[in-house]
């Protein structure tokens, strides 16, 4: 999947879920399935939980073009070419580090470098990027982020940090394309699938409420 591809899934679905710890392969694999069920079909794996690479990997194995499936907090050149030699659909970084985005987006694979400062977002777009992480957005709030989406709104912006159902509404309403959501949406790998199921569903209600300004009916 190239750069385009990914950040098309992402920007239709609106919503990233994230799983940071205990996401081994096999539970991966039920939370991958319950929420593309749900509609949410992009997941980011983390390179500071146990055996991330293989998580990601059995998430693409078995769910192929219905998943877009990456890793995050690649937060060095080492650790980005593990990461590419894994063949992700996506990189994801809390922090902008120019010769990981460089890498990155010369395989042409979509690279979301987190930024927080308008100079880092303008740095960070200038290397060719399609969308910026902007973390930790939610200790900051949204008219933080309208301040700096303000000038800078020709760029694709994703929310991270503090996400809920309510902090999606605002974030998307202010302007973000996408939300990406861990804690709030997967728990730390001991919820269960029906949990799971609930917060997903939330989410996505969420954002095509904001997109379409109607209310979903829930059954």
């Amino acid at each position: 999947m190239n750069a385009q591809a990914a950040y098309d899934i992402i920007a239709a679905d609106g919503v990233l879920a994230g799983m940071r710890g205990d996401f081994l392969p096999d539970k991966a694999l039920k939370i991958a399935e319950v929420c593309i069920q749900e509609g949410i079909r992009t997941f980011e794996f983390t390179m500071n939980s146990p055996q991330a690479i293989e998580a990601m990997q059995a998430v693409k194995a078995e769910f192929g073009a219905d998943a877009c499936s990456g890793m995050g907090t690649v937060l060095d050149v080492e650790t980005a070419k593990r990461v590419l030699d894994a063949a992700p659909d996506f990189v994801v970084s809390p922090a902008f580090t120019p010769a990981v985005v460089e890498m990155v987006v010369k395989a042409d694979i979509l690279i979301a470098p987190g930024v927080i400062t308008p100079t880092e977002c303008v740095n960070a777009w200038a290397m060719g990027v399609k969308m910026l992480k902007i973390f930790p957005i939610g200790p900051m709030g949204v008219d933080y982020f309208k301040s700096v989406r303000g000038p800078l709104d020709h760029m694709k912006f994703m929310a991270n940090g503090g996400i809920n159902p309510e902090t999606t509404r605002d974030f998307m309403k202010a302007g973000a394309i996408a939300v990406g959501a861990a804690n709030w949406l997967t728990g730390d790998g001991s919820w269960s699938m029906d949990k799971i199921r609930e917060r997903a569903k939330m989410l996505r209600d969420v954002v095509q409420e904001v997109r379409t300004g109607k209310v979903v009916q829930r059954v």
